[in-house]
């Protein structure tokens, strides 16, 4: 059964990229791509309860990934946030936490760690806050 996802990454290379990667080693499927905050959280009340994963990048064209884990903080407890950024500073990790992120991951070092998060999410799809950090 696969996994409703939504990318928000601004960098084109990298989201085809992310996208491919994620279709060959995971079973997540990707219902919808963003490269702005605004359009994420468009994507999100278009989706409102079809999404269960989001791979958000933190630094996007015309804002930050963090509004968005703002505006979703009383997201359903099943819907996962996993950041996906290459700052991924252990200041910016607790933010993210704080904000409602489920998962924290290095684009440069913690690719494998996203795909065995993805390919384990159903054992943690009622959980709220998983501290991957």
């Amino acid at each position: 059964m696969s996994i409703a996802t939504i990318v928000v990454e601004d960098n084109k290379s990298i989201s085809e990229n992310l996208i491919i990667a994620l279709k060959e080693m995971t079973n997540v499927q990707v219902i919808a791509v963003a490269e702005t905050p605004v359009d994420a959280l468009a994507l999100v009340d278009k989706n409102s309860a079809d999404w269960e994963l989001m791979i958000l990048d933190l630094y996007l064209r015309e804002g930050t990934g963090l509004s968005v884990l703002q505006a979703c903080r009383d997201r359903i407890a099943h819907q996962h946030i996993l950041v996906f950024t290459s700052m991924a500073t252990p200041h910016i990790r607790q933010k993210c936490l704080e904000l409602g992120a489920n998962a924290i991951f290095d684009k440069s070092s913690e690719l494998q760690e996203l795909f065995d998060y993805c390919n384990r999410y159903k054992a943690f799809e009622n959980t709220a806050v998983i501290a991957c950090v």
